[in-house]
């Protein structure tokens, strides 16, 4: 069969098609609902990974998949609820036929009020049918409309970090970088009025003649030239405008619903960092449930510990290497390796290159860092290593001999500057009981 849209056999197949496109959806439904309830926790845990690791570049994704996760489900669930009752309908139709409101014998104030406002049951059917279709089509264009403002968020960041880049002449910034932020800053703006407007920047024309150029550009940047069919012929109904002014405000709605929660306590949050008076799960590795639960800043390994040595974890934060080179400016590289990187190119470099100045960064670490027990101070002697959960770090035990049975708060600290000023800043207090077992 010929794919020529003016062929009228083609129009005819589509017309079929159109009319039996509900079992298309229903399986398709029904699929990507299983899948996506299958997904949801490998996502969540590489965002969860992600800002432990201070990822930016994986964090944006890993939202953006979590967004396009709730958008996804929320939408087909309800497709497959109204599709469900449209099914009814259809079936209770074939029963009954159309409603017959005078064999109902209401006054005839309701009678006449039912008429206008319920009408026909066939009506409902085709009401049904019409939302059941949208919110189909819609699902898939929101998801469309993440994925741009992901590419242009992704942009700016890179178009921020190469700025930023030692590496990078300062004129390749001022005349390139800068230039490419404003243009992508005053399209974004431009696309978002247009978007938000249904259009409006291209009704007029002397909007049209300074919008076109960014139009051309962002159709691309937004990969919006893969689904502009389905947005225009979704505006050029009043059903389709509608829906359209009522959806974006309808998330806003449900997204801050959602943050919405109940406090028991003007004092207690579940959420409270580990101090001397509160004890965080997320510090005790007994307390960690599986691969996906994170220690937070530090760990020991319980709330009471037994053994006359204390096993301390000291995550691997981001900024730690800046402060290292700052302390000891003789480990900073001529080339700096962190950022994005590709197998293929020159970011990777064989651990034999790394392995000399390891032990001067790892001295450095060990100077920079105090922990203390009350107010008894230890120098810690770290290695290199990774937790359960995978985490980068530096782990060290302290020898308790000298610590007495009780309560006990475990300080971690290190040194850090703000401009030329050094000081000591306490990285997280941690709580713990001992009770040697003899």
């Amino acid at each position: 069969m010929s794919n020529d849209p003016q062929n009228q056999k083609f129009k005819k197949w589509l017309d079929i098609l159109q009319q039996e496109s509900w079992q298309l959806e229903l399986i398709i439904s029904g699929f990507a609902i299983y899948g996506l309830f299958m997904v949801i926790d490998p996502i969540e845990a590489a965002g969860f990974e992600a800002e432990n690791d201070q990822n930016w570049y994986r964090i944006l994704i890993t939202q953006g998949l979590l967004v396009s996760w709730y958008i996804l489900t929320t939408n087909l669930i309800v497709h497959v609820i109204l599709r469900g009752l449209w099914i009814g309908a259809i079936g209770l139709r074939y029963v009954s036929g159309d409603i017959e409101y005078d064999k109902l014998k209401y006054s005839p104030k309701f009678n006449k009020h039912l008429q206008k406002r319920v009408g026909s049951f066939d009506n409902y059917v085709a009401t049904l049918e019409k939302y059941c279709s949208i919110i189909f089509a819609v699902t898939f264009l929101l998801v469309f409309y993440l994925l741009g403002l992901l590419l242009i968020s992704f942009m700016f960041a890179v178009i921020a970090q190469w700025r930023e880049n030692d590496r990078i002449p300062d004129w390749v910034g001022d005349w390139i970088a800068i230039p490419l932020m404003i243009f992508l800053g005053f399209g974004t703006f431009l696309t978002f009025i247009d978007f938000i407007t249904q259009g409006w920047l291209k009704r007029k024309k002397w909007t049209s003649t300074f919008y076109y150029p960014f139009y051309w550009v962002f159709k691309y940047l937004t990969l919006s030239f893969l689904y502009r069919p389905m947005v225009y012929n979704f505006l050029d109904t009043k059903f389709g405008k509608r829906l359209s002014f009522i959806i974006v405000p309808l998330y806003i709605g449900l997204t801050i619903l959602a943050g919405t929660g109940f406090s028991t306590s003007n004092y207690l949050d579940n959420d409270i960092n580990s101090n001397a008076y509160i004890a965080n799960n997320q510090n005790y590795v007994e307390s960690l449930e599986g691969q996906d639960d994170f220690v937070d800043r530090a760990s020991i390994p319980a709330k009471v510990i037994v053994h006359p040595f204390l096993n301390v974890f000291v995550e691997y934060g981001s900024s730690v290497e800046d402060d290292v080179f700052y302390f000891n400016k003789g480990l900073k590289p001529e080339k700096d390796l962190r950022g994005i990187y590709s197998t293929f190119s020159s970011g990777t470099v064989d651990w034999s290159e790394r392995n000399p100045g390891l032990k001067k960064y790892i001295k450095t670490i060990e100077d920079m860092y105090t922990l203390s027990i009350d107010s008894t101070d230890f120098k810690p002697s770290f290695v290199l290593t990774e937790n359960r959960q995978k985490q980068l770090g530096f782990e060290t035990f302290l020898d308790l001999k000298e610590i007495p049975r009780g309560k006990h708060t475990l300080r971690v600290a290190r040194k850090d500057h703000r401009k030329d000023s050094v000081y000591v800043r306490t990285i997280i207090n941690i709580p713990f009981w001992y009770y040697p077992s003899n």
